[in-house]
């Protein structure tokens, strides 16, 4: 998965190089014995040996948010330092060795699509002819926002992490029935792989209850072909159940709406004469709960006006 989201959807000038056969997960400690110092991390450290200039590894940090920060290349810069601070302690490094080049890539997943700043230059208010510019801190990330990939796009890369940023969007059920099929196809030609397995499982009941279709908690989703076929079914039943239900009484409170205008029109016409275009438009565009206001008004009004606008 690591590989495959790397390799995609991260700009290809920053994985030259990158051996991702010796990938490695990273337990930050970050100054564990420092009882006054917060936790902080990313969500998940890797380290890959690289080919480039004299550095044998690069450090691969990876955030996922759920939520915009508008404050997340700060953030950035003290995930790197307290990584590069464990590194210089663990390894014990020599200021001649230099220090691990770092990649932070933010994984977003949530609406509305992601805003805010990429980077420390966007947030410090200085113009870069100053003289103050060339020491701030230059801190960036590698922002991928799942939601902002054409869905064109997504489907011409047949790989896991494709499949997982299309089925976090708002899909139908009949798109995410025929997604199922894609990830079962990818399985079934990649065996070994059940903790993944389990993991897209869950993916794909939580992208049918974003779309109203609630699946059994038991049984395997990516093997049970007629047990989703089943679901959608029964949802396509209900939602034209509902809609038809909604649509009936919609049609009423139209149809009440329209009499209750005309009624007033009358009422008017009687009492004060002939009722006016402006007065006809303002009357037929109105709804039930206003209409029934100025009925009332309309029976002891004075005059027209005071039915629309009555006197303080």
């Amino acid at each position: 998965m690591v590989e495959g989201l790397v390799r995609e959807f991260v700009p290809r000038e920053l994985t030259e190089g990158l051996e991702f056969c010796g990938l490695q997960r990273v337990n930050p400690k970050f100054h564990p014995n420092r009882r006054s110092a917060r936790r902080r991390e990313a969500d998940v450290i890797w380290r890959l040996p690289t080919r480039q200039d004299r550095n044998p590894y690069l450090y691969l940090l990876i955030e996922f948010q759920s939520e915009s920060d508008e404050w997340m290349p700060v953030r950035t810069q003290v995930y790197q330092g307290l990584l590069w601070q464990q590194v210089i302690d663990e390894r014990r490094l020599r200021a001649d060795a230099g220090l691990p080049p770092l990649i932070l890539v933010v994984l977003y997943n949530g609406e509305p699509r992601w805003q805010s700043a990429t980077t420390t230059s966007e947030l410090i208010p200085l113009s870069p002819d100053s003289t103050l510019w060339p020491w701030q801190p230059q801190v960036r990330y590698c922002l991928l926002d799942m939601g902002s990939f054409p869905k064109e796009e997504l489907a011409g890369h047949p790989n896991l992490v494709a499949y997982l940023f299309r089925l976090e969007r708002q899909n139908s059920p009949d798109e995410v029935n025929a997604l199922v099929d894609e990830v079962k196809g990818w399985f079934r030609q990649h065996p070994g792989y059940e903790r993944l397995r389990g993991l897209f499982t869950e993916l794909i009941r939580n992208a049918f209850e974003r779309c109203g279709v609630s699946l059994p908690e038991s049984g395997n989703l990516l093997e049970e072909k007629s047990m989703l076929a089943d679901s959608i079914r029964s949802w396509q039943k209900q939602w034209f159940a509902e809609g038809k239900a909604e649509g009936e009484l919609k049609g009423k409170a139209e149809g009440e709406t329209k009499g209750k205008a005309e009624a007033l029109i009358t009422l008017l016409a009687g009492r004060f004469g002939e009722v006016a275009p402006t007065w006809r438009n303002q009357i037929q565009g109105a709804e039930l709960a206003t209409l029934e206001r100025w009925f009332e008004r309309a029976i002891v009004a004075p005059d027209l006006p005071s039915v629309f606008n009555p006197p303080r």
